[in-house]
């Protein structure tokens, strides 16, 4: 038996399916708690610092430097353009987990990308978050993603594992439904 392990599209598909048997074992390894934690640095910017994280039955403890991410707004909107703003943010968030997806269920199913690239859109109306209208909701109305894969796969495969991608996207998933969030002031 060989112990050379294949990583088709950089994904270590034997340590992914011990991922899935070890939770189908112990359904409890499932939860994960991220977290963020957030401080305004003036105007339109803020800087977000992620650190640790709660999963698969522990704390980790892997990151030994926090990444940060840095919020601003564009001039248009008072800012300094320093950063991208929150709702941009958001679209990366959508594309970082939609190529996740792809690429680990691709190479879960043999499929090998030679490319995989997103061009998103969102559509938000000001008059929700500038208090203007009660009709209109702060946030996207519409957003609009293009996926391009390079692939030798048939075209009824990529369908599918883009479809497959699609329904078990958390980003995405927080995007379509609604998410419990509570707001409190210490």
């Amino acid at each position: 038996m060989s112990t050379t392990e294949v990583h088709p599209n950089g994904v270590n598909v034997t340590q992914l399916v011990q991922t899935v048997e070890a939770i189908k074992g112990d359904p409890s390894l499932a939860t994960f708690r991220f977290r963020a934690s957030n401080t305004w640095l003036g105007g339109g910017r803020s800087r977000t610092s992620i650190d640790g994280f709660w999963g698969a039955g522990t704390e980790d403890s892997s990151r030994t430097t926090p990444f940060t991410l840095d919020g601003d707004e564009p001039p248009v909107l008072l800012g300094e353009n320093t950063a991208p703003n929150a709702v941009e943010t958001i679209l990366h968030a959508l594309a970082s987990c939609l190529a996740v997806g792809i690429a680990y269920n691709a190479a879960a199913q043999g499929i090998t990308l030679r490319s995989l690239e997103f061009d998103l859109d969102g559509e938000l109306d000001l008059h929700g978050f500038l208090g203007l209208s009660n009709e209109v909701r702060p946030g996207y109305s519409d957003v609009w993603v293009t996926c391009r894969i390079d692939s030798d796969a048939p075209a009824k495969q990529i369908d599918d594992l883009c479809a497959y991608a699609q329904r078990t996207s958390p980003v995405l998933d927080i995007l379509r439904s609604p998410v419990n969030v509570t707001v409190t002031r210490a």
